[in-house]
């Protein structure tokens, strides 16, 4: 079972994002639908923040293609372990391509959240660091702890290799935070930020 729920430790979700996002100033970030998305806005809505409401399983492809279109800046996906178990064939693709400025931040309660806390196979037997790997992304670990917040902020920052990082969290859901539902004006502010024209 390798290290499947090998510790009951977690850290609390708001505040790992929150700290997280505070050491990565200059990060593009892809959040997955659900509560990643509300995390990463209660940390403080920003252009660099492109929120995803729908497209379940996507969130890991569209940080490959950005990543790949922004090799001078680091990206940052930020999802659940249900919406990267839907896309999990994703990771197979970033292993091929091994983008250097890619980091992957999978919020792991074990559970699919905007279903009805069904367990998800991350509490079931899967091992998301084992099949990471396996996929070709050798910088792939779990996150326990808040001070462990650090190590991930350099990795961002460094740009030297892909990553992703499984960080464990309780099944506690917070308020939700909910950024803007406006497709196109969360599209053409991050298009802006990026200098690129709306379309």
């Amino acid at each position: 079972m390798g290290n499947v729920r090998s510790s009951n430790k977690v850290v609390e979700r708001r505040e790992f994002v929150a700290k997280l996002i505070k050491e990565i100033p200059e990060a593009l970030i892809i959040s997955s639908l659900g509560s990643p998305s509300y995390d990463v806005f209660a940390a403080g809505d920003r252009a660099k923040n492109f929120y995803l409401w729908g497209a379940m399983g996507g969130s890991t492809s569209m940080g490959l293609g950005l990543a790949l279109a922004q090799p001078g800046k680091s990206v940052v996906v930020v999802t659940g372990d249900g919406e990267q178990l839907m896309g999990i064939g994703s990771l197979a693709t970033i292993g091929a391509k091994q983008p250097a400025n890619l980091t992957i931040i999978v919020l792991d309660n074990g559970h699919y959240g905007e279903t009805g806390m069904q367990r998800s196979h991350l509490s079931l037997g899967t091992d998301l660091v084992t099949v990471a790997k396996g996929f070709g992304i050798q910088d792939a670990y779990v996150v326990n702890d808040l001070s462990d917040i650090n190590k991930v902020a350099e990795k961002v920052n460094a740009r030297n290799g892909v990553s992703l990082a499984q960080v464990y969290i309780d099944t506690n859901e917070p308020v939700r935070a909910l950024p803007s539902r406006d497709g196109v004006h969360i599209k053409n502010r991050f298009r802006a930020e990026l200098d690129l024209q709306p379309f």
